[in-house]
C-alpha cells in the first residue's frame, strides 16, 4: 500500500499510520441507511483488511441491488452502489465480498415529523445559543477519560486541555436556556476527535460516523435531541467539509491519492476569501485559498473528487436523519470548493426541505460575505446557501456604533450603512447575528468591560433583523481575548460541582452579572411571542449625533429601539418618526415597564437603549 506522507510539525515529513491502527474489523461509511429516501442510491465504502481484492460483489435482499462496484487505489477498499427500491423494507443487507469477505448493512425506517419534529429550519423567530459542550458543564465525570484514545488530559487549569464537560451536563440545565428564551442550540463540533491534543474544540474531528465518547456518544446525542424536541426546541450541527483532523482514518490510510489537497511541504491557506470572487485574482492566490491547509493538524479535503464528495453529503444526510438535526451551520465556508457546497445543500434540501444552514463567511465587507449566500446581483457563480454568520453586521455594525461614545456618533452610521447594503441579500433576515464566538474576543472584553455596553449590544442582538446568537457566557459577562484563542473559551461557572460561582442558579454572581443575565432573561422571553422582532419588517432613521433608531413592525406589532451610544443624554422627538409611530399613544419599556408619551420629547441618557413596544 502507499503510504501518504503529510507535515506533522516544523518542517519534517513522516509517514503516518497504515490501516489497522485505526480500526481492526470492516467497517461501511455510511454506518446504515433508510429506506424510503429520496436519496435512495448511495454511495457505500467498504473498509478493511484486503477488501479491495474481492472477485465479486452481490447482495441477496428484496428490493436492494447492487449497482456497479469497484476496488480503490488501496487495497483495504471497496465501492458499491446499493440501490435501495421503494419496494424495500427495513432490516439487514448482506454484503458479500467474493474471496473478501461479508459485512451488515443496516436499513431502517425513516424518522417521523421530517419538517415538523425535526429539520425544521432555523429562523428569525429563533434565538440560538451557541456553546463549546467540554467547557459548559460536566454532566456525566465517568466519561471524562476514554480508555484507547489519544488524548487522556483532564485538567481545568489549562486553557488547551479537556475538562469534561458533556451531553448530560445540557441536559440538566436545558431550564436555564428556556428560562434565557433560547429556542436553539447550537453546539461546537460533536464527532469523535482522536487527536493527540487540543481536542476540546472538535473542529479536528476524527471519524464522521462516530459521536464523540467523552461527549456521550450517540446514544447521549440522541437523548440531548430528543429532550430539545420535547420542549419546542431546536437542534444545529455545526459541519466541517472543509478539512478533518491529521488523526483522521482518510489522511492515515485514504482510499487514494487524491482525496486530499497534498502539497511538497505544508501549504498553508492565505485565509483571502476575496480570492474566490475578485475578477483581478490570481489562480495561485485562488487555489492556496481553497487548497492550503487550514492549520498543521487540519488536513484540506478535495471536494472536487467526487467518491469524498458522495461521501461528505451522505453524511451529512445521516446526521439530520440519525439525530434529528433541525439546522446546520457550516464550517469555514470560502474554503471550500463552491460547486460542491451547491451540490451539498441542495442534497440536504432535497431531502428536508425546511431545513435551513447558515455559513461561516468572514468576509471583508458586505457585498463578499453576501457572494456566498443567495444574493440579488448578477455574477459567474451563484450561491444556494440560505443565510451567512453575519461578521459585517458585528464588525462594521453594532461593534462600531457601541465601540463609538462620541457625540457625533460616528459608530452608529458605519451601522446603518451596514444594514443598508442589505439589498445585496435575498433574504437578509435568514442571516445569523451575533456578538462574539468561540473563535474571536469577547464582547465584553471588545467594550473594555463596559456594562452598559455589553447591555446595549444585547439589547440589539435581540431586536434587530436576523437570527440571534448568544455565545454562552455573554449573559454573564465572561471575558476573554481570542490571542491564544483558549481564554475565549474557558468553564462556564456552575458546570462543574464546586464552582464557586454559579450562573445556572445565580449564586456567587456580582450585581452587575445579574443584571445582565436578567437583561438577556427578560428580552429573550418577550422576543417568544414577539411577531414583530419574529418576522416583522425593519425601519431604520438616519442617526442624529449618537441617536439611532430603528423599528419592528408587523400588522399587529410595532417595537421602536432607540439607542444613544453617546456618553451624553439626547433628547428624542418622537415626532420625527410619525411615519411608524402614527395611531399610538405612549411606547412601553419591555425591561422596565416605563411608559414615554409619543406626544412629548423624551431625554435618552448616554450609553443606554430602549425598546418600546407602543400602545
Amino acid at each position: 500500500m502507499q503510504k501518504l506522507f503529510v507535515l506533522i510539525a516544523g518542517c519534517c515529513l513522516v509517514g503516518v499510520a497504515a490501516f489497522g491502527q485505526a480500526n481492526d474489523g470492516i467497517r461501511t461509511y455510511p454506518s446504515n441507511w433508510w429506506v424510503g429516501m429520496k436519496h435512495s442510491t448511495i454511495q457505500v465504502i467498504v473498509r478493511g483488511e484486503g477488501v479491495g481484492k474481492a472477485k465479486g460483489v452481490r447482495v441477496n435482499y428484496p428490493g436492494v441491488t447492487v449497482a456497479d462496484w469497484r476496488p480503490a487505489h488501496n487495497s483495504h477498499y471497496l465501492f458499491l452502489h446499493l440501490r435501495i427500491g421503494a419496494a424495500a423494507r427495513p432490516g439487514t443487507v448482506h454484503i458479500i465480498m467474493d474471496g473478501a469477505g461479508t459485512v451488515d448493512f443496516p436499513l431502517a425506517a425513516r424518522r417521523s415529523g421530517n419538517g415538523t419534529a425535526y429539520a425544521q429550519g432555523i429562523t428569525s423567530a429563533d434565538f440560538i445559543y451557541l456553546l463549546m459542550p467540554d467547557r459548559w458543564s460536566n454532566g456525566d465525570p465517568s466519561n471524562d477519560r476514554v480508555p484507547g484514545l489519544r488524548d487522556q488530559s483532564l485538567n481545568r487549569d489549562s486553557i488547551f486541555l479537556r475538562h469534561g464537560g458533556d451531553f448530560q451536563g445540557i441536559l440538566n440545565h436545558l431550564d436555564y436556556l428556556q428560562q434565557l428564551g433560547v429556542t436553539a442550540l447550537w453546539m461546537t463540533p460533536v464527532l469523535e476527535n482522536d487527536m493527540p491534543d487540543r481536542t476540546e474544540h472538535g473542529y479536528a474531528f476524527t471519524d464522521h460516523y462516530t459521536i464523540e465518547p467523552r461527549l456521550g456518544g450517540a446514544e447521549g446525542y440522541r437523548r440531548l435531541s430528543d429532550a430539545l424536541h420535547a420542549r419546542g426546541m431546536k437542534l444545529i450541527q455545526d459541519a466541517v467539509y472543509n478539512h478533518v483532523g491529521l488523526y483522521h482514518w482518510l489522511v492515515q490510510d485514504p482510499p487514494d491519492t487524491n482525496w486530499l489537497h497534498n502539497w511538497p511541504t505544508y501549504t498553508q491557506t492565505n485565509y483571502r476569501s476575496e480570492t474566490v470572487m475578485d475578477p483581478y485574482a490570481s489562480a495561485a492566490d485562488h487555489k492556496l485559498l481553497v487548497d492550503g491547509w487550514f492549520t498543521q493538524q487540519m488536513p484540506d479535503l478535495n471536494q472536487d473528487n467526487p467518491d469524498l464528495a458522495a461521501f461528505l453529503i451522505q453524511h451529512a444526510i445521516w446526521c439530520v436523519e440519525s439525530f434529528g438535526v433541525d439546522g446546520w451551520r457550516i464550517d469555514t465556508y470560502p474554503y471550500n470548493s463552491l460547486p460542491f457546497m451547491n451540490r451539498c445543500n441542495a442534497a440536504l434540501l432535497e431531502e428536508y426541505p425546511k431545513l435551513t444552514m447558515f455559513g461561516e463567511c468572514w468576509s471583508p465587507d458586505v457585498a463578499q460575505q453576501a457572494y456566498f449566500a443567495r444574493n440579488s446581483f448578477d455574477a459567474a457563480f451563484k450561491s444556494n446557501l440560505p443565510g451567512v454568520l453575519d461578521f459585517q453586521c458585528l464588525f462594521n455594525g453594532i461593534a462600531a456604533a457601541v465601540g463609538d461614545s462620541s457625540a457625533q456618533g460616528g459608530g452608529v452610521n458605519r451601522l446603518t450603512q451596514t444594514l443598508g447594503s442589505d439589498f445585496l441579500y435575498q433574504n437578509p433576515a435568514a442571516n445569523v447575528i451575533f456578538l462574539d464566538n468561540h473563535d474571536m474576543t469577547r464582547w465584553f472584553s471588545r467594550m473594555h468591560e463596559e456594562v452598559a455596553a455589553q447591555k446595549m449590544g444585547i439589547e440589539w442582538l435581540l431586536t434587530a433583523r436576523g437570527i440571534p446568537q448568544l455565545y454562552y457566557g455573554t449573559e454573564v459577562l465572561m471575558a476573554g481575548v481570542d490571542n491564544p484563542d483558549g481564554w475565549v473559551r474557558l468553564d462556564f461557572p456552575g458546570g462543574w460541582p464546586g464552582d464557586k460561582k454559579n450562573a445556572f442558579t445565580g449564586e456567587a454572581l456580582t450585581e452587575d452579572e445579574k443584571s445582565i443575565q436578567d437583561v438577556v432573561k427578560k428580552l429573550g422571553q418577550y422576543r417568544l411571542h414577539s411577531s414583530a422582532l419574529h418576522s416583522g419588517r425593519m425601519m431604520q432613521y438616519v442617526p442624529k449625533g449618537s441617536l439611532y433608531v430603528y423599528f419592528r413592525y408587523d400588522a399587529r406589532q410595532t417595537v421602536l429601539c432607540a439607542m444613544n451610544t453617546g456618553n451624553l443624554p439626547v433628547k428624542v422627538d418622537f415626532s420625527r418618526f410619525s411615519e411608524r409611530t402614527k395611531g399610538f399613544s405612549q411606547g412601553v419599556d419591555v425591561l422596565t415597564d416605563q411608559r414615554y408619551p409619543l406626544a412629548q420629547t423624551a431625554a435618552l441618557p448616554g450609553r443606554t437603549m430602549w425598546v418600546l413596544e407602543l400602545q
